[in-house]
């Protein structure tokens, strides 16, 4: 399984430095482009079925510790805290996030309020008009992560 492992997580790691990078990388710009966000779970099977009904987005799952939810704008990866234990021990202390934002663009804020509103049970701020043009609604996973549902203010 450990071998299993470590083999998906490097084919991974191969497919994204070989990934087209987007503007940056075709201007010739050699900055780095983030394009992965890894949430490190105790709770794998709850918190990627949390995020397929929030995201409304089928998973792609690996060895049954790892998953992928592919949006327009990059990757939401959810790995088993066991699984990175064992590729990097000592590495990743899960569900104890308090300083980074998931934020996802949505069509229409206010209809995914009432959408999410049976599915979330940790509630932080309610969709707001914000001062800098956007109306969002801030929610948290079953981890605790801190997630931002936000859309564009449409200009008068």
């Amino acid at each position: 399984m450990k071998t299993l492992c470590l083999l998906a997580l490097a084919a991974l790691s191969s497919a994204l430095w070989t990934a087209p990078r987007g503007n940056a990388e075709a201007a010739g710009d050699p900055r780095p482009v983030l394009i992965n966000t890894c949430l490190i779970t105790g709770q794998f099977t709850q918190l990627v079925d949390f995020y397929r009904q929030v995201l409304g987005i089928p998973p792609q799952v690996t060895n049954g510790d790892y998953a992928e939810f592919r949006t327009g704008a990059g990757v939401l990866a959810i790995f088993a805290a066991d699984a990175q234990e064992a590729y990097i021990p000592g590495s990743a202390q899960p569900a104890s996030n308090r300083s980074a934002i998931l934020e996802f663009r949505v069509r229409d804020v206010d209809a995914e309020f009432l959408r999410l509103h049976p599915l979330i049970k940790s509630w932080v701020k309610p969709p707001r008009d914000q001062p800098w043009g956007t109306r969002s609604f801030y929610f948290r996973d079953p981890d605790g992560n801190l997630i931002d549902f936000y859309a564009p203010r449409a200009k008068p």
